[in-house]
């Protein structure tokens, strides 16, 4: 009996060991952004249940260098990173080399957020395009190929996928203009160099609120509940071939390969049972993004169903990165 236990507790002692260190908790974007700010107030909500979660900015190369060193961490759950739409959906696609596989190289843990995008205009151009809806931005493309332009943050981002995405759709022509970064692109939008961008909700709504930007439809398949007045592409031209138009930004958390079940459920149950608080919801609304808690097979699910969509969209838009 004692010869029993003593191997149990020796088998069980890594384990231990490995949840007595802290747990490094990697973003793979500067510090400050909303990955970051949700990272470090999920890492201080887990403190009773995990102790010690440490946040560790590593950003370059579009998030691949964070999630890289998680993918190559050991799988003892001391480290995961906060992967997003970009390091597990479109970077595999859009660099022509990347250092991991998105679904081999990690064990998902859940989802954690979603942030809605949103097609906005230049106020300016609305009254003089007299473009209000979904369906007269497709007229007026349609009976206009070329004259709409659209900004996003660079090639490969976020909003140039989604007006590529649109453009297949809707079967019109926009031209793409490229900035390094969103803030240029939505001063950009705001001084009239270009008509539209696809933006993230969170970075365009103090705009819309100030009637500077005007919402002509939220990219997701459900409507905002923090703007809830905002129709969606999908619902504003389902007969135009954008029934099924539905792109967000998301985030949530993964940690390598082979990370055994019961560490894997362990991390799980901490951070959706955070996610459970007012105050995570409350941070979170602050960032307009919805908390989408889930289980590891619903998180492995759906990053599996966005890497597939966005294999397609990257495709169709001919954008590579090195």
């Amino acid at each position: 009996m004692k010869r029993r236990q003593t191997l149990a507790l020796l088998a069980a002692a890594p384990f231990a060991h490995a949840q007595a260190r802290a747990i490094r908790l990697i973003v793979p974007y500067p510090a400050g952004g909303p990955l970051d700010v949700m990272a470090r107030a999920l890492a201080d909500k887990v403190k009773e249940s995990l102790g010690t979660v440490v946040v560790e900015n590593r950003p370059g190369a579009g998030g691949n260098i964070g999630a890289d060193a998680v993918a190559k961490a050991a799988p003892d759950g001391t480290t995961i990173v906060m992967g997003a739409v970009a390091t597990h959906a479109i970077n595999p696609w859009l660099y022509t080399k990347i250092p991991y596989d998105p679904l081999r190289d990690f064990t998902p843990l859940t989802l954690v957020a979603r942030v809605p995008n949103v097609l906005v205009m230049n106020v300016e151009a609305v009254q003089r395009l007299r473009i209000g809806s979904v369906r007269d931005l497709v007229a007026y493309a349609k009976a206009n190929p070329g004259k709409l332009n659209y900004g996003s943050g660079g090639n490969g981002s976020a909003g140039h996928l989604a007006g590529e995405m649109f453009k297949a759709k809707a079967g019109v022509f926009m031209v793409h203009i490229p900035y390094a970064g969103g803030p240029p692109a939505q001063l950009a939008l705001l001084s009239g160099q270009v008509d539209l961008t696809f933006d993230n909700l969170a970075a365009a709504s103090a705009n819309i609120r100030a009637g500077k930007l005007r919402a002509i439809a939220m990219t997701t398949a459900r409507r905002s509940s923090v703007m809830p007045e905002v129709p969606t592409i999908a619902e504003s031209a389902r007969d135009l071939g954008l029934g099924d138009f539905d792109i967000d930004t998301w985030f949530g958390l993964f940690g390598p390969a082979l990370l055994p079940a019961e560490t894997t459920q362990r991390l799980n149950r901490a951070f959706v049972d955070a996610m459970q608080s007012p105050e995570l919801k409350a941070r979170a609304a602050t960032l307009m993004a919805e908390l989408a808690p889930d289980t590891p097979e619903q998180f492995s699910a759906f990053v599996r169903s966005e890497l597939a969509k966005y294999g397609l969209v990257v495709k169709a838009s001919g954008a590579t990165l090195d």
